[in-house]
């Protein structure tokens, strides 16, 4: 149920997707500052900083949609040829449908749903009798990070896709489940609803509709039970191995996969994120400095929400103390490649990351740049050592997926530039109107090196929290979706909220002391970072707001110094994406924190509409949208958790999306297209 920490968030999402963690302290305990006091301190500058524009995705160059806006006047007081190019569709009104709600003009279609078959040869989708093995061949539940790279094949369009499905939530999975008593055969069937799918697409060019194809060579499911390689400085490390593993580089299974990214070399990254929740007994562990590694990444006491390790020892914490460490990386798939077993990247830090995305320096040096999601934590770029290879030959790609196996770890920390005397902890700006500053990145370790005193390499890998404290990184409030722009190299941070700032307590902030612009961050904000020389292996950076989420008409938010009145209420930015423009897409996750159903929007970055915001889509009701994908012909996004509603249960569901009355909600992949004249597709945002 929605509690004062769930915001409005309902119960469900926040018991499965990540273990109730707005309901427990958080796990920073450290002394570190708070982003909050950063930011307080960095409204006195100059602003904002400038925006730059452009798009990138291996399907294709992007383009632009739009927003909506509810008691919100969001037409523009020029004339239309004055609107971003891209985003000069009619805003949605903001609401609470039961339906994905589009701008005039525009259609929507599900591409594919939880239970579709994705293996050839799995069966249809049978809520009244699912299986493992049916599970296992099926689309997996919650899908969130969407992906697409092209695929050359016939005279068609067609695409690789790829789908995370971050958590199971089984009392709606399930008619009659007992979250004290769960059946071994649910269990299973959860397992195998986590994890990843890749897939055959087409998209016929003559009505814009997007479908799935059973494709023999290249559909395959990653589940829960599917073997994944560790790679990198602490493969094979102590710490990673386990009974049922001596080498310690070969895990089964990925769980609570977020958000990720489209490398330049053509493969899929994914982050592993709330891990923590799917093991049970962290605190019958014998040694003392394992409980206390445990505890800070939030693993449980007792046994866990879903019981997996009354079926499997290796989800008992205190039977097998490694195996929790084995999760929580960052896995790279290459889709083109079903022989390629899927890897875990040591380097990149284990944390909980909510995706990884990629920027290129000039000589091919590939930066990762990634959050840790969770209230008061930090983050993280990575650079690799080697450099990237033009083509597309075996070896080629062989090399390329070798890129994030060593480089360096950093993490970030934020100065701000303003008095702290002209913060008031309202969110009011400061005396030059801008919230700014400045910022280093500490190097936490490079191959076998560590630059963290008092911890090995494996160590700062493998606890990577526990390295960022030593060092004294800025914490954050809840670092979602960090990705670089792909022309301009601006660095865009989502920190989507954090109730928590300004409350009393050892790891919280005082209100009346802490120069915050809002004491109590319930509707997040979006950063622009600028590397300095705009060199992504810099160690330092410059640093702005961009907005100050929530209702506009409340006096506590900023769009970029834009007119408010021209601009759609926005809640908990998460995920990130950019068209062909320019423009920034954000993709939300409230709960309904304004009382309105989660949705896609379009924001300018440069010029006099610069911080503009409007709602080009919305989600059916207690749905979340994810992994926005944004092209010039269509837009995909990812509908989470459809119906979950207070009181929802497979006996009473509180959505019908997406196949109507007398159905179960069922995530699904959304396909958004412009009709253009003819009834054929025109170009998104025009």
């Amino acid at each position: 149920m929605p509690t004062e920490r769930h915001a409005r968030r309902q119960g469900l999402t926040c018991l499965y997707r990540c273990g109730n963690a707005c309901a427990h302290d958080e796990p920073n305990r450290s002394g570190n500052e708070y982003f909050g006091d950063v930011l307080a301190r960095a409204v006195t500058r100059r602003g904002v900083l400038r925006a730059g524009a452009v798009l990138t995705l291996a399907a294709g160059a992007g383009s632009a949609l739009a927003g909506s806006a509810a008691a919100v006047n969001v037409a523009s007081p020029a004339g239309p040829d004055e609107l971003p190019r891209g985003l000069s569709y009619k805003p949605v009104t903001p609401g609470t449908a039961d339906a994905v709600t589009v701008p005039a003009g525009y259609r929507s279609e599900v591409v594919i749903r939880w239970g579709d078959p994705v293996v050839p040869g799995a069966p249809a989708f049978d809520f009244e009798n699912q299986t493992p093995d049916a599970q296992a061949g099926q689309f997996g539940y919650n899908n969130d990070f969407c992906g697409l790279v092209p695929l050359r094949r016939g005279g068609g369009e067609s695409y690789l896709m790829f789908n995370n499905h971050e958590y199971t939530i089984e009392p709606l999975m399930f008619r009659g489940y007992d979250p004290d008593k769960p059946t071994e055969e649910q269990a299973r069937v959860g397992i195998q609803a986590h994890g990843l799918s890749v897939l055959v697409v087409e998209r016929d060019r003559r009505t814009g509709r997007i479908t799935p194809v059973l494709d023999e060579t290249y559909n395959r499911r990653y589940t829960g039970t599917a073997e994944f390689v560790l790679d990198g400085p602490a493969a094979g490390s102590d710490l990673l191995k386990t009974s049922a593993d001596d080498s310690g580089t070969r895990v089964l299974g990925t769980f609570n996969n977020c958000a990720g990214g489209v490398t330049p070399w053509g493969t899929f990254l994914t982050g592993e994120e709330n891990v923590n929740q799917y093991f049970a007994n962290a605190d019958a562990v014998g040694d003392r400095v394992t409980r206390e590694r445990l505890a800070r990444y939030g693993f449980p006491e007792g046994e866990s929400e879903r019981k997996w390790e009354r079926f499997d020892p290796r989800f008992d914490a205190a039977k097998e103390p490694n195996e929790p460490n084995r999760f929580g990386w960052i896995v790279e798939v290459d889709p083109y490649d079903p022989q390629a077993p899927p890897v875990k990247h040591t380097a990149l830090g284990r944390f909980k990351h909510e995706g990884a995305t990629i920027r290129l320096t000039p000589d091919g040096h590939a930066v990762a740049y990634m959050g840790d999601d969770e209230r008061f934590e930090y983050v993280y770029k990575f650079v690799s050592d080697g450099v990237m290879k033009d083509g597309s030959s075996r070896r080629g790609r062989e090399h390329n997926r070798c890129l994030l196996t060593s480089g360096t770890l950093y993490v970030a920390r934020f100065t701000g530039n303003s008095p702290a005397a002209e913060i008031d902890g309202s969110g009011a700006l400061p005396a030059d109107r801008a919230f700014d500053g400045r910022g280093e990145w500490i190097k936490l370790a490079a191959g076998d090196q560590s630059f963290v005193e008092g911890m090995t390499a494996e160590e700062v890998y493998v606890f990577t929290r526990l390295a960022a404290d030593r060092v004294g990184a800025t914490k954050m409030d809840r670092p979602e979706d960090v990705e670089p722009h792909p022309h301009t190299g601006k660095v865009y941070l989502a920190l989507t909220n954090n109730t928590d700032r300004g409350k009393a307590g050892a790891a919280r902030t005082a209100p009346a002391d802490e120069p915050n612009p809002r004491t109590s961050n319930a509707h997040g904000h979006v950063i622009e970072l600028v590397e300095a020389e705009n060199d992504a292996e810099a160690e330092r950076f410059d640093w702005s707001i961009l907005l100050l989420c929530g209702d506009p008409n409340d006096p506590s938010t900023y769009f970029g110094g834009f007119d408010k009145s021209q601009v759609s209420p926005i809640t908990s930015p998460d995920n990130l994406a950019f068209d062909g423009h320019g423009n920034l897409w954000i993709a939300t996750d409230s709960g309904q924190a304004l009382s309105i159903n989660d949705g896609l929007y379009g924001v300018s970055l440069e010029g006099p509409t610069r911080g503009r915001a409007t709602l080009f889509a919305s989600v059916p009701v207690g749905g979340e949208c994810c992994g926005p994908v944004i092209c010039d012909e269509f837009v995909l996004i990812s509908v989470q958790h459809p119906g979950d509603l207070d009181d929802a249960s497979p006996e009473s569901p509180k959505s019908v999306f997406p196949d109507g009355p007398g159905t179960q909600p069922r995530p699904s992949v959304v396909n958004i297209w412009r009709a253009g004249e003819g009834g054929g597709p025109g170009r998104i945002g025009q």
